[in-house]
């Protein structure tokens, strides 16, 4: 089991994660000096708890969710995490389809319109 797993993380393309992480973050930094500058301390105080929120999704996205995705193929069984509800069939036009009728009362349409 270890080495499976082992064997996977070798082949997940850390890289390619790790700069796309990486662009996000800074980004997102920019966008925060942007908006609100660097006078009061502002940025001080917000690092700390963005830098825990950025991480807090990277483990969710990078972790969590292949996890849940793993889980349900391997404790559920793979039929169970495939298995999707049918398609309804489209309707069969009949042969002989009548005209649109509406169905209002005809009550309302003998009514005068007080507008």
């Amino acid at each position: 089991m270890r080495r499976r797993l082992q064997k996977h993380a070798a082949a997940w393309p850390w890289r390619r994660a790790g700069g796309l992480a990486g662009i996000s973050l800074a980004l997102a930094l920019m966008l925060v000096v942007y908006l609100f500058g660097v006078s009061d301390h502002f940025l001080g105080r917000l690092f700390p708890a963005f830098l825990v929120l950025f991480w807090l999704l990277a483990v969710t996205f990078l972790a969590v969710v292949p996890f849940v995705t793993w889980a349900t193929g391997h404790w559920f069984g793979r039929g169970w995490a495939e298995v999707s509800t049918p398609a309804p069939r489209p309707r069969r036009a009949a042969a002989s389809a009548p005209a649109a009728r509406s169905y209002s009362s005809p009550a309302s349409s003998r009514r005068p319109e007080t507008r």
